[in-house]
């Protein structure tokens, strides 16, 4: 493993406090089985959990996509070390995790291509060392609740919001100028979850910044099977709104949610910042208020879950090609399907679909890349994602995932996003990608993730002939040079 010496002291000193939290957990005497029938949030059966290691906290898979927040039982997941009795007696959970890892491409390329959170090839990434704290409502009757989450480690650049977390001011009114609290080019600190809530979990009301409702994959480590994401997670959604939502549950079959959003990651910023919008006579262009809500369907006995997502509002989509001081605004929507289906103890299956649209995604661009048919300047994209896991023993877990994804016109994957990447983007076409993988279960807290991931490209020809280049392999001019990679990693990710 290749670190650089920020890298080693940063893990350094991430283990002393570890160590020194662990020896202060056990010195207090702390004994968690006096609290877990208070707290305790279910006495039915959860519905069907999206994630097939147990002790994984259910707001931490769903992200509220798919039910409201339901806490395991605590005698059954992982030891907390961070708890106080003083916080416990409070209904406050406090909870983390550290997750380090590494990866490589079968090229020799120093980025492993359009793989974003473990970008860096050969290289040890911190990802994530995530830091929790929460009070979820009661089951029933009134109360109040929230969370705030704290992400430092590589993983912070692909979280971080307009805003708060990140500049997006002139002359980049589109894209993000700059985290605000990047610590080096490669690690900073985000603040992906900040909220309250109040009501019941039957019946509650959201506000502040959250996690999205679109998609299967999360951003959270432990809410993962695989270490690498799917295309759809990674270049295809929203990862956090801020705005107010509202969810109902009236009978453990069925789940609402709907509210107002800012759009997509934006902690306060609006669309007017810095420029002058281009295309003043488009709907409601100085708004960016969004529409977000979800509907799930769950099976009696909880075998089965189906829930459909939908994000729609409008965004900054374009820089303007002929007047550089202005940008377009045009409409951003989502459609996300998530079906999951436990055949037996052993095997589970998920299926996930996205379809995207953006219009004014090319502007006034000559140049822009658009398939026939389609509306003029705007942009497409949608994928299909398939999961089989199977529990071999409560230790050993098999996972496959296989992913199509189709970026209609090159405006959703780039090569590299971090700085010191190849800025390189526009691949219109067709990606393909097979990852196999095993989650291997130390103890309760524990897991280590090995996995085998082997992605291709169609360019479309109208792509091809702008000379973009190729998503994978050395660069070469500029350009990429291969249409496939095979990439292997492996990370370990230890809650406390």
């Amino acid at each position: 493993m290749i670190m650089s010496t920020q890298q080693s002291i940063c893990l350094s000193v991430i283990a002393y406090l570890c160590g020194t939290t662990l020896f202060a957990a056990g010195a207090s005497g702390l004994n968690r089985d006096e609290f877990s029938d208070a707290y305790a949030q279910n006495e039915v059966d959860a519905p069907v959990t999206l994630m097939p290691r147990e002790g994984v906290p259910d707001e931490d898979v769903y992200q509220y996509r798919a039910t409201a927040p339901q806490e395991a039982v605590v005698e059954e997941g992982a030891a907390r070390y961070l708890e106080t009795e003083f916080l416990l007696k409070r209904g406050v959970e406090t909870y983390g995790w550290l997750d380090v890892g590494i990866g490589a491409n079968n090229w020799g390329a120093a980025w492993n291509g359009p793989i974003t959170f473990n970008d860096r090839a050969w290289q040890g990434q911190m990802n994530q060392l995530y830091l929790v704290n929460e009070r979820i409502l009661d089951e029933d009757g009134l109360s109040w609740g929230g969370r705030v989450d704290l992400l430092y480690g590589t993983d912070f650049l692909f979280t971080v919001a307009a805003g708060l977390d990140a500049y997006r001011t002139y002359p980049d009114p589109v894209g993000l100028s700059g985290p605000r609290w990047a610590s080096s080019r490669y690690y900073g600190l985000a603040m992906p979850q900040l909220y309250g809530e109040l009501g019941s979990q039957s019946l509650n009301v959201k506000f502040g910044h959250f996690y999205t409702l679109i998609g299967y994959e999360v951003v959270p480590a432990i809410g993962n099977f695989f270490y690498t994401h799917a295309y759809t997670m990674q270049y295809g959604e929203p990862f956090t709104h801020t705005g107010v939502l509202g969810t109902w549950v009236p009978n453990d079959q069925l789940t609402i949610i709907g509210g107002i959003t800012n759009g997509w990651d934006n902690w306060d910023n609006g669309l007017q910042t810095g420029r002058t919008i281009a295309n003043p006579g488009y709907a409601n262009f100085n708004s960016n208020a969004s529409f977000l809500g979800a509907i799930t369907f769950s099976s009696s006995d909880g075998s089965q879950a189906l829930t459909i997502a939908n994000s729609s509002g409008n965004q900054l989509a374009a820089e303007s090609f002929v007047v550089p001081n202005q940008a377009f605004v045009g409409n951003l929507s989502i459609t996300s399907i998530v079906y999951s289906n436990e055949f037996t103890d052993k095997l589970t299956y998920v299926y996930q679909s996205d379809f995207g649209y953006q219009a004014y995604a090319g502007g006034d661009d000559p140049f822009f890349y658009e398939t026939q048919g389609q509306q003029p300047s705007s942009a497409y994209w949608y994928g299909v994602n398939q999961y089989l896991f199977y529990n071999f023993s409560d230790v050993l877990i098999g996972g496959l995932r296989l992913e199509w994804f189709r970026d209609n016109n090159g405006t959703r994957v780039q090569y590299g996003l971090r700085d010191g990447s190849p800025e390189l983007g526009g691949f219109a076409g067709n990606f393909w990608a097979m990852t196999w993988g095993l989650n291997y279960l130390i103890g309760d807290n524990l897991v280590i993730r090995p996995e085998l991931r082997y992605d291709w490209f169609s360019q479309d020809q109208g792509n091809a002939a702008q000379g973009v280049g190729l998503p994978f392999g050395r660069l070469a001019g500029g350009l990429g040079t291969e249409s496939d990679q095979f990439y292997g990693g492996c990370d370990i990710v230890w809650q406390f």
